[in-house]
């Protein structure tokens, strides 16, 4: 594929660049499906554990209160390490909390597994976002978002369902030490072929981790990006925690044929994926979320307004939605990654991380409070929130050109893949696409 302004064509991915857009992938993928694992689980635990549904919306809601928390908290110190072993550490605890989770036989220990878990895998993406963007130009970078963009697709096609069917066999417990057992298998891969990330190390030395971290969380520059990483997550929180009622009660869709238009809405978005992030590194990044977006305004405010609806609309529609929804993360996560500057990538993308769960909790609540369940089950006013959704998007597109613009001005080219960027280098701070790549 060539750059549609120098016509120059993108040089493929090397073999070690490859190991490692899919290495972060998988580990995205086991991460997420832990997170996902436990709604659907909850008909199995809750009367093992004899546990409420409001106590269980705490169990669920801990891991995002406390990886919202161990994102900030973690940002002081996220440019002080090599980010191998940081990834190492925090991959360890989340290992730890999901065997934990595994072996849970009471409500406390679950709640305690869970915000365990929480504190470890919540800092695990901010650190797999800030190695994207140290060893990945932001030419290239569309592309790495959108294969990393499929695990969340993945987990949703591929993990629910053996966790379900283990679930069904094995008891609520087996779910969470499948995935204890293949992270620990992704963590020793990382161990052995993952390269040290070390080329922030110079410029961080010396820094007091509390003055990196207010420094990082009230740069005006930074601002920009955290809001609009926000606003991003608005729609996904919105919809998603009301997707299936509205789909089995308004759209007429049996409730034993839902999984199957969850699999193959998210097949089509992991398929979408990684040709969104090809096509955006080529016709440009903030060009292809304005695509995205406008194309996700109409099917949002379509889709949430329909009544019942034959079974191949409802696919339809739900595989078009989601597409564009994932086509919009991949891009405003490339060009987020680009914003800030290399000695702050590790602080800013943890409090990006951490911002953004509470993000999702805020507009969780607030869906909550718009729509309405009548006594048939149908939901009220979720066209209402459809638009909410639509005007959150339109506002997301016009911060990310703000973005656009920071992230042509203060990406720094990575260093040579698992190669420390030497001292003369942390000064240089090239442009990520100007030039030779010429996108966006």
């Amino acid at each position: 594929m060539k750059s549609a302004r120098s016509g120059k064509a993108i040089a493929p991915f090397t073999r070690y660049q490859k190991f490692v857009v899919g290495m972060l992938a998988f580990l995205q993928f086991s991460v997420i499906l832990d997170f996902m694992l436990l709604s659907p689980l909850g008909a199995f635990l809750m009367p093992r554990l004899g546990i409420s549904a409001r106590q269980f919306g705490l169990v669920v809601s801990a891991y995002a209160f406390s990886a919202s928390v161990s994102g900030i908290l973690a940002a002081g110190f996220a440019d002080r390490f090599d980010r191998k072993r940081l990834l190492l550490f925090f991959y360890a605890g989340f290992v730890l909390g999901t065997v934990l989770c595994g072996v849970a036989t009471s409500y406390g220990f679950l709640l305690g597994a869970r915000i365990v878990t929480g504190l470890f895998g919540g800092v695990i993406g901010s650190i797999s976002m800030a190695i994207v963007a140290d060893l990945f130009p932001l030419k290239t970078r569309g592309r790495v978002m959108g294969f990393v963009q499929s695990a969340f697709s993945a987990s949703q096609v591929m993990g629910i369902p053996v966790g379900l069917f283990l679930a069904n066999h094995f008891g609520w417990h087996a779910p969470f030490l499948m995935v204890a057992g293949v992270a620990t298998t992704v963590g020793i891969v990382i161990a052995l072929r993952l390269k040290p990330v070390t080329g922030h190390l110079v410029a961080a030395h010396g820094r007091h981790p509390l003055r990196h971290l207010l420094r990082t969380a009230t740069n005006r520059r930074y601002l920009i990006g955290f809001s609009a990483t926000m606003l991003v997550a608005t729609g996904g929180f919105m919809l998603q925690p009301f997707a299936s009622t509205f789909s089995v009660n308004n759209l007429g869709v049996p409730l034993a044929t839902l999984p199957m238009v969850y699999m193959v809405t998210g097949l089509a978005a992991m398929a979408a994926g990684p040709l969104i992030g090809r096509f955006s590194d080529s016709f440009g990044k903030y060009r292809t979320l304005m695509l995205a977006t406008l194309a996700g305004c109409v099917m949002v405010g379509w889709y949430t307004g329909l009544g019942r609806s034959p079974l191949w609309l409802v696919i339809v529609a739900n595989c078009l939605m989601f597409v564009t929804i994932s086509g919009r993360q991949v891009c405003t996560m490339a060009l987020i990654s680009a914003v800030p500057a290399l000695p702050d990538r590790g602080a800013y993308m943890s409090i990006s991380s951490s911002m953004q769960q509470l993000a999702g909790g805020v507009s969780s609540f607030v869906a909550g409070l718009i729509v309405v369940q009548t006594p048939s089950g149908r939901l009220d006013h979720y066209h209402a929130l459809g638009w909410v959704v639509v005007s959150a998007m339109l506002l997301t597109l016009a911060m990310m050109s703000n973005v656009n613009r920071l992230a042509h001005h203060a990406d720094p080219e990575p260093a040579a893949i698992g190669k420390a960027r030497p001292p003369e280098a942390t000064a240089v701070f090239a442009s990520g696409e100007r030039g030779v790549s010429g996108t966006s």
